[in-house]
């Protein structure tokens, strides 16, 4: 899954993979590698907390916030019980009317 959220000079990119294989959370290695070859040109990399009018005028197309990535476990991929939840709490609220 990814999304993309426009703004009127940027956009944020988030995206969400299942693996075949389990994987050490080492994106910001492989990330910073990327900066020392060919992509330097096009990519940057934040490490500090970041917000929108930090990337003005930014000449990478990409910054990688080192901050915002997360990795997740196979605890996370029960989606049909986190389904159930939502439409309990749904419910609830509803009778709490």
């Amino acid at each position: 899954m990814a999304f993309c959220v426009p703004m009127t000079d940027q956009s944020v990119i988030g995206l969400t993979c299942h693996l075949e294989k389990p994987a050490k959370y080492d994106i910001k290695k492989v990330v910073k590698q990327a900066l020392e070859g060919s992509l330097k040109v096009i990519l940057g990399f934040a490490e500090h907390q970041v917000v929108s009018p930090h990337f003005n005028g930014e000449a990478q197309s990409f910054t990688f916030d080192a901050g915002a990535g997360i990795a997740l476990d196979d605890h996370f991929a029960n989606k049909m019980g986190y389904n159930n939840r939502v439409v309990y709490i749904m419910g609830h609220m509803v009778s709490m009317d």
